[in-house]
């Protein structure tokens, strides 16, 4: 289905909310998904990571010209029409890819809920693709942070010796930018976490330029209300240099004046239920405030678009 008509059909008829999380390899893409889908709950979400429909196992691999960040070593066209199916609300068969080993496992069946969190390397690639989403998001960490983020998954979880994960890096350089990359320019939001320039000793902040593509929460009122000691909103100037307004999360804000933020966030929205409490949850079991409140906007963001149920109605 042509992608005009996909946003036709989608405007027409009922569907589930879709979100997109893009970014490179260890940018922190599952981390933040992972974040809303607990929030959501089974019985109101479904998660999808596109990496599953890697055409190659990682043995495969190794005697091919390019990497799983290129289209041709992917069923992208598989991947567009489950995309499809899942925004019309229709389940799919799909393909499995075991992270841990590289090995293709047995497809799974997947039936979409009200609200849909996809993530991956490609899920902005192409035009069908992304007329399947009510909202998109590049992850953007500086690449210092992101290889040392990679390399630490890589040695810990995947089997990958450093040496390994470093030259694994290096190879993926020029898919990531022909490829990967570009996708930022299609988001409707970019979530940079970063180091405080000369604050190494402080945790990353979080800056989010929020593009006029949606309709974003009013963070002027809404952060009216704080002492800007946990975030601020700035105007800057976006990659084609027309304006945009940039939410700064600091990383050593205080809990209470984040929560601050958080909640008149989540009053906004206007939900009658609590705030969730798993959001900015790291594995460690502590909460960190910009990873809280980035993936509080998504949620914002994605229940607006879509259809939010009380549990039992």
């Amino acid at each position: 289905m042509p992608h005009k008509l996909m946003r036709i059909h989608r405007a027409e008829s009922f569907r589930p909310a879709m979100l997109a999380i893009a970014g490179d390899s260890a940018a922190g893409k599952t981390t933040v998904a992972r974040g809303l889908t607990e929030a959501l709950g089974e019985e109101r979400s479904t998660s999808v990571c596109v990496d599953d429909y890697h055409r190659y196992e990682r043995a495969e691999r190794r005697g091919l010209p390019f990497t799983p960040l290129h289209p041709t070593c992917n069923h992208m066209q598989i991947m567009e029409q489950h995309l499809q199916l899942l925004a019309m609300g229709q389940p799919i068969l799909k393909p499995v890819y075991d992270h841990r080993d590289g090995s293709l496992g047995r497809p799974r069946l997947v039936e979409p809920r009200d609200l849909v969190i996809v993530e991956g390397l490609l899920p902005l690639h192409t035009k069908l693709a992304r007329a399947c989403f009510d909202v998109t998001v590049y992850l953007d960490p500086p690449e210092r942070v992101r290889s040392e983020w990679k390399i630490n998954r890589d040695t810990a979880r995947r089997g990958y010796t450093r040496a390994q994960a470093v030259a694994e890096i290096s190879r993926r350089e020029a898919d990531s930018a022909t490829f990967v990359r570009p996708q930022r320019r299609e988001a409707d939001i970019v979530v940079r976490f970063a180091p405080v320039e000369g604050r190494e000793d402080v945790p990353l902040s979080a800056t989010l330029l929020l593009r006029p593509t949606i309709r974003h929460p009013d963070f002027a009122r809404i952060l009216s209300s704080a002492t800007g000691a946990a975030a601020h909103l700035t105007l800057t100037r976006d990659s084609d240099g027309g304006p945009v307004d940039a939410l700064h999360v600091h990383g050593d804000a205080d809990p209470l004046e984040a929560d601050v933020v958080a909640k008149a966030i989540w009053h906004d929205l206007g939900v009658p239920e609590p705030l969730p409490a798993c959001l900015g949850r790291m594995p460690d079991g502590s909460r960190n405030e910009p990873l809280r409140i980035t993936q509080l906007i998504l949620l914002y963001h994605l229940i607006r678009a879509g259809v939010w149920r009380l549990p039992g109605e």
